[in-house]
């Protein structure tokens, strides 16, 4: 098993500023922040069917198996700055219990993140969701489960001069002499001559 980051180590201070995981090397093994967690960490490991999220509380070990399919799926939130620093973005696979959402990329560098946050999306087969203001999450496209809704668009009228032509293959069917022009031979023994 491959990690992203050692099981001890743990990422910047304040809000895991700094993050990012490849979502291409499933599993994926880092800590993040908890402040319910002794030590204020937590070790999290994500796999393509499920989230294993594992802490201490008050000195009680704690070992939490989420499937994947739990998860509501892949948002994207602004964070507020901490201590002046800047805001940041964090790409998050949410849960309904805010306690089980993870964090896979937490950035104030805004170039790559819509591409990472589908990226994420596609690889574990979640919804793309964003979070508004009030802390609620919403799709920011129309779809139909994992599908995308467009604009329907009218079929494109063909406009070639090869439209009307029959295919070739009909053409190569159809007999092209009439039977009653064909010759008729009765009480012959051959129809080919000898020579």
């Amino acid at each position: 098993m491959r990690r992203q980051a050692a099981a001890g180590e743990s990422l910047a201070a304040g809000s895991s500023r700094g993050l990012r995981l490849d979502p291409l090397t499933l599993p994926v093994r880092f800590t993040a922040d908890d402040a319910a967690a002794d030590g204020h960490t937590r070790l999290i490991e994500i796999d393509s069917d499920r989230v294993l999220l594992s802490r201490t509380v008050r000195g009680v070990f704690m070992r939490l198996n989420v499937p994947l399919a739990n998860y509501l799926g892949v948002a994207v939130r602004i964070l507020p700055a901490v201590e002046q620093g800047e805001d940041a973005v964090a790409i998050m696979l949410e849960h309904r219990d805010p306690a089980l959402s993870v964090p896979l990329h937490v950035t104030a560098d805004t170039d790559n993140v819509i591409a990472d946050w589908q990226l994420w999306g596609n690889v574990l087969k979640k919804k793309l969701l964003v979070t508004e203001f009030d802390g609620t999450l919403r799709e920011p496209f129309d779809t139909i489960g994992l599908l995308m809704l467009g604009v329907v668009r009218p079929r494109r009228l063909r406009r070639s001069a090869l439209r009307t032509r029959r295919p070739k293959m009909y053409r190569r069917r159809v007999c092209t002499r009439s039977l009653a022009a064909m010759p008729v031979h009765r009480d012959e023994r051959e129809i080919i001559a000898p020579d």
